[in-house]
Order: C-alpha cells, then sequence, then structure tokens
C-alpha cells in the first residue's frame, strides 16, 4: 500500500473506532435481527468498496483525487444516473438523516458518519448508522418493551 492508501485506511479505523467508543455504553446485549444484518452488510461493503479504491488509486497514480474519481462517475449515462444518485445521497441526503435522527435519538456525534463515509465506504457508514441507531433506539426504549426487540 502507498502512503495515501494507508493514510484513508487508517482515517477511516480511526472515525470507526471512535463512533464505537462514543457509543461503548450501548453495548449491552445481544444484536437485534436488524443490527446483525447491518453488520453483516457493512463488512463486505468496506471490503468491496476498499479494494476498488485501491485499484482505481494504483491505476490513475498522481491523477488519483476526489476530483477525478468524481469526474470518473460521468464517463456514460449509466455510471452519471448512479454518480448523481451517489453524490446527492452521500453529500446531501446522508447528512440530514444521521444529524437530524440522530440528534433526535441522542445518538452521539451523529456527524461523524458522513464524514467517515468518505473514507470509508458510503455504504458501510449507512449500514453502522443503522446498526447504532437500533441500538439507540433499544437503550432509549421503555424498560418494558426492551426485551421485545
Amino acid at each position: 500500500m502507498c502512503a495515501v492508501e494507508i493514510f484513508y485506511a487508517l482515517l477511516g479505523l480511526a472515525l470507526t473506532v471512535l463512533i464505537f467508543w462514543l457509543n461503548r455504553s450501548l453495548y449491552r446485549g445481544g444484536a437485534t435481527t436488524l443490527e446483525a444484518v447491518c453488520y453483516l452488510v457493512a463488512v463486505p461493503a468496506l471490503v468491496i468498496g476498499w479494494y476498488f479504491n485501491i485499484a482505481y488509486m494504483r491505476e490513475y497514480g498522481s491523477e488519483a483525487g476526489w476530483w477525478h474519481w468524481t469526474t470518473l462517475l460521468f464517463v456514460n449515462p449509466a455510471s452519471a444516473s448512479g454518480g448523481q444518485d451517489l453524490i446527492i445521497a452521500n453529500l446531501i441526503l446522508f447528512p440530514l438523516w444521521t444529524m437530524v435522527d440522530g440528534r433526535r435519538l441522542g445518538m452521539r456525534a451523529p456527524w461523524l458518519y458522513f464524514v467517515m463515509s468518505l473514507v470509508t465506504s458510503y455504504a458501510f457508514a449507512i449500514a453502522l448508522f443503522m446498526a447504532l441507531r437500533e441500538r439507540q433506539l433499544r437503550a432509549s426504549a421503555p424498560p418494558a418493551t426492551r426485551a421485545a426487540g
């Protein structure tokens, strides 16, 4: 791995660890089915995303960067359709969702999920947010309803 790849990997790892550390009080008891599914989606999303991001950085070398990567999303109409969805969802809707919903639920530092999505994988960040949101909902539920989740 080159220095840039290592930097992004360490930054993504640090942000993931920080999110888990900030929410460590939520990790009492087992996972719900939804939470488990989210983790099962998160891991391959991260691995597959990083596989292609590393391949991109190696193929384009000094050209590689956010601007260049983004322009490649629009090389044909099919990729442009997916690219515009990715950009709008990740840069506008995902931060709105995590910050608004996260604050309503009392989640700690909900803005970190957006930052993490930029250096890990958008799908990984969504899955992690959903899993921790599920934990937060259970922790906030009245005691009589907690066991039902």
